[in-house]
């Protein structure tokens, strides 16, 4: 009896054992020919923008370093969803990362309203020190109840006003229709100047510039120059007079889903994506604005102390009237990050 048992235990080894190689086998099979997790990657603007080359950069890390894992398809110039309705793609999973201007975000949380105050900024170092304070990174965080996780901020600039006539002085822009965001800051900025804001998607600025149904637009020397808006507009006004960035932001839903170990590889990659965008972005601006200037398609002003103080003047009472949305400690951090 001791002897036919044992025999049977040792049959019922070797059949655990054959049944473990089998699935070891299969799973490594599986394993093997698994296809790739599909990451989406959607945005508005062409692929030569910081933008554009960023998240061809997050490509190609995340694609060298996590090979037949995960594969990243990046879709630019609005080829899959355009800036009014990318964040609400995202939430369905329908794309899983999306880097929107800092003005898209007004649904969501009205603090980030903060980056469209008119003048608030003295240049692109000041935007970067409060990006990366801490009143700035918690600013990152401020959508996850709504779903959303900010992963990093991306640089694009410095807005500037275009026209289809010189803008001086703040009564130059009176009666004149403007494109904006779809963001109430840009549309009360406008207003104060007695001009009309005219809320439109990106991917439509051309054509309505081209076709004079309106008269102009605000934005940064490397958006200006890679769309092609300095053909259509024959004067740029070199104001400065606000930010343009982005913010890499994913769901929630398929932040969490990632294993561990890949969601840090993922991270580590965009943040050098970023930093490499950033680069690029700084590069950028001297570049393609003597593009611009090189092309003689369009008349640079240049405002004198003066001039640029009137704008300021005009547009500064556009802080109180969002303050207690944005928090005025938000915009007092903001104001300190200029020193």
């Amino acid at each position: 009896m001791t002897l036919l048992n044992t025999c049977t235990d040792l049959n019922s080894l070797k059949k655990m054992l054959k049944f473990t190689a089998l699935a070891t086998l299969f799973s490594a099979s599986f394993s093997v020919f698994a296809e790739p997790v599909e990451i989406k990657f959607s945005h508005v603007v062409a692929e030569n923008t910081p933008k554009g080359q960023m998240a061809l950069k997050f490509k190609e890390l995340v694609e060298q370093r996590l090979p037949g894992e995960y594969q990243v398809n990046v879709f630019p110039n609005s080829q899959l969803f355009g800036d009014n309705n990318e964040l609400s793609a995202l939430l369905l999973n329908d794309v899983q990362f999306v880097a929107p201007s800092l003005s898209k975000f007004e649904r969501y949380t009205k603090k980030l309203q903060i980056f469209d105050l008119p003048f608030l900024f003295k240049d692109m170092d000041a935007v970067n020190r409060f990006q990366q304070s801490e009143s700035g990174q918690n600013l990152l965080n401020s959508m996850k109840r709504k779903g959303i996780v900010g992963l990093g901020y991306l640089h694009n600039g410095m807005k500037q006003f275009s026209a289809s006539s010189p803008l001086v002085l703040p009564t130059d822009a009176n009666g004149k229709k403007f494109r904006i965001m779809a963001s109430d800051v840009l549309a009360a900025q406008f207003q104060a100047v007695d001009a009309i804001p005219v809320k439109k998607p990106f991917s439509e600025v051309f054509t309505l510039l081209q076709t004079r149904a309106i008269d102009g637009q605000e934005n940064t020397w490397s958006n200006i120059y890679s769309k092609k808006f300095y053909e259509v507009q024959s004067h740029i006004t070199e104001s400065n007079h606000g930010v343009l960035d982005y913010m890499v932001v994913t769901s929630n839903t398929f932040w969490k889903s990632l294993p561990g170990d890949k969601r840090k590889v993922i991270k580590a990659a965009l943040d050098e994506a970023v930093a490499y965008g950033n680069d690029i972005a700084a590069a950028k601006v001297d570049k393609d604005k003597q593009a611009i200037i090189d092309s003689n398609r369009s008349e640079i002003t240049y405002l004198t102390p003066e001039q640029r103080a009137a704008w300021v003047s005009a547009m500064k009472p556009v802080w109180a009237q969002f303050e207690d949305k944005i928090g005025k400690d938000l915009i007092d951090a903001a104001v300190a990050s200029n020193k």
